[in-house]
């Protein structure tokens, strides 16, 4: 069961909230939370990695990510370390996304594990593609795949979320 309404954090929106234990899943990151995560994101790591979050009409979270220096290894190639770290970042957008922005929800990454399959392209984009394995009320697991340009898995990790719930004020 898919319900909307008004999220206090981003009043503007109308976000389809997620039931617990439930398969079908809403639709992933509209323009609009899109628009809005890079706003908050101004100032932080991701924004030195220089993400950009990416609207879907399917279960996945996507975003993507220029190799420059800055997440490269001495050597050219993406470090793998940008990889987690980008990894971490769409599945906790996705996390926010399925809490419907609440501002009582605060998603912290509490693992991050990965496989790194292939050798990087040394310029050009990645993307992030992370789809929900489970979404209970204060836990959250992703499967992410870290994709080069071609369609090439660079990278799968797997990112479990913790969902802290504050109480109002």
């Amino acid at each position: 069961m898919k319900i909307a309404r008004r999220s206090a954090f981003f009043p503007e929106l109308s976000v389809p909230l997620f039931t617990i234990f439930h398969t079908d899943l809403p639709l992933m990151l509209t323009q609009q939370e899109c628009d809005l995560v890079h706003e908050q994101m101004r100032g932080t790591m991701v924004e030195a990695m220089q993400v950009r979050f990416l609207p879907t009409d399917d279960e996945y979270a996507l975003c993507e990510m220029p190799i420059t220096p800055a997440v490269r290894q001495y050597f050219g190639i993406l470090h793998g370390g940008a990889s987690l770290a980008l990894a971490e970042t769409i599945a906790g957008v996705g996390s926010l996304h399925l809490t419907g922005f609440d501002p009582q929800a605060r998603v912290c990454g509490t693992e991050v594990s990965g496989t790194h399959l292939k050798m990087s392209a040394t310029e050009g984009k990645v993307y992030g593609r992370a789809r929900i394995l489970h979404a209970g009320h204060t836990t959250h697991v992703w499967l992410v795949d870290i994709v080069g340009e071609d369609g090439t898995v660079i990278s799968s990790e797997r990112v479990t979320n913790r969902i802290l719930w504050q109480q109002p004020h």
